[in-house]
């Protein structure tokens, strides 16, 4: 939960930035953009507790969602899970050859509880969102790319330096009006 605060008030705090055009948001290092939750960590959570840690993780990603500059999420590795569901909340997302994707909530008994699912249903549709969630099935980066859940597959190790590179492009643009595309 401590991330999910902290991740919360960086993100108001480059929403409020005037100077900041462009936000590429990924993970330390290459072995997952984020994995999710930490599964103890939930286990200890009673009733209201869940309540309070959902609807911390909702407010983030509808920050994040809603932030008014384009946040590229960049995949270098396991996007599971509430992370994957951080990377939805994304203007864009980039994954490298070999990210594995999914939202495997299902075998733990729970289901995705920050919005994801819609989310995911309004990229990839509704049959293929259900299939993903029910199965619990993880996917590869090219499979995630073909479904329209990422927008491109980079070479592993790249992932980070191609996305500060868009970050670059967009900046260098006349400041963007990040709404939804319909």
């Amino acid at each position: 939960t401590t991330v999910v605060v902290d991740l919360g008030r960086a993100m108001g705090e480059l929403g409020r930035d005037v100077d900041v055009r462009a936000v590429v948001l990924t993970g330390a290092g290459e072995k997952a953009f984020v994995a999710g939750a930490d599964i103890a960590e939930l286990a200890e959570l009673d009733g209201p507790g869940a309540e309070r840690y959902a609807a911390a993780g909702q407010g983030l990603m509808w920050s994040l969602e809603n932030l008014g500059k384009p946040v590229i999420a960049a995949i270098g590795g396991f996007a599971l899970g509430g992370g994957l569901e951080l990377a939805l909340a994304c203007t864009v997302r980039w994954a490298a050859a070999g990210a594995r994707l999914g939202l495997p909530e299902t075998n733990l008994g729970l289901i995705p509880g920050f919005g994801g699912t819609q989310r995911l249903a309004r990229l990839i549709g509704e049959g293929r969102c259900m299939e993903l969630v029910l199965t619990g099935d993880q996917i590869d980066a090219q499979e995630a790319h073909r479904l329209g859940l990422v927008n491109r597959v980079v070479p592993k190790g790249e992932v980070l330096s191609v996305a500060r590179e868009l970050a670059a492009k967009i900046a260098s643009k006349s400041a963007p009006i990040v709404s939804h595309c319909m």
